[in-house]
């Protein structure tokens, strides 16, 4: 049988661990927070700034070609984009990967037919090192930003139903 103060100690650093790893990956950046700004190139080989965007609202996509759950939202994403692309809404789909071939073999095969595709290439996908990532506090992926025309975050890690309840509010 295990002493009870031992059963609390573990209790404690379980509780712990769970805690620590809950913060630990929450993005850098929260609503009511300016979105830092920073220049890509695009699939198409176009350079591009968030400040580009200004006046529109923004989505901030962060996914991987290797990520399951990214993929499962897949379709999700795909409504948005077609319920909002004649509305002021811009998609800026940022693939966290190692390789640029599998990134861009993915955003064929999976039919994401908008402009915005951005490749963040990082040296090791446990770390989550690529520049734009690491900007914004990425620590896992999917993750998303919703950047209002002012350039403020608006919403962190949100949903696809929660984005699309707050465009449906303001535009």
């Amino acid at each position: 049988m295990i002493p009870k103060n031992i059963l609390w100690v573990i209790l404690v650093l379980i509780a712990a661990y769970f805690i620590g790893r809950y913060v630990y990956m929450q993005p850098r950046y929260v609503n009511g927070e300016k979105a830092p700004i920073f220049e890509a190139t695009t699939l198409e080989e176009k350079t591009i700034s968030l400040s580009d965007f200004e006046g529109q609202y923004i989505l901030l996509d962060f996914w991987g070609s290797w990520c399951g759950p990214c993929l499962q939202e897949l379709p999700e994403l795909k409504a948005l984009q077609q319920k909002y692309k004649d509305k002021k809404l811009v998609i800026l789909n940022i693939a966290v990967e190692e390789k640029e071939d599998r990134w861009r073999k993915a955003v064929k095969r999976l039919g994401m037919d908008w402009e915005y595709h951005i490749f963040d290439k990082a040296t090791s996908l446990r770390f989550f090192d690529s520049p734009i990532a690491q900007i914004y506090g990425i620590k896992q992926v999917p993750s998303k930003f919703l950047i209002s025309p002012t350039g403020e975050i608006i919403g962190s890690n949100i949903s696809f139903d929660a984005i699309d309840k707050l465009l449906e509010t303001r535009l």
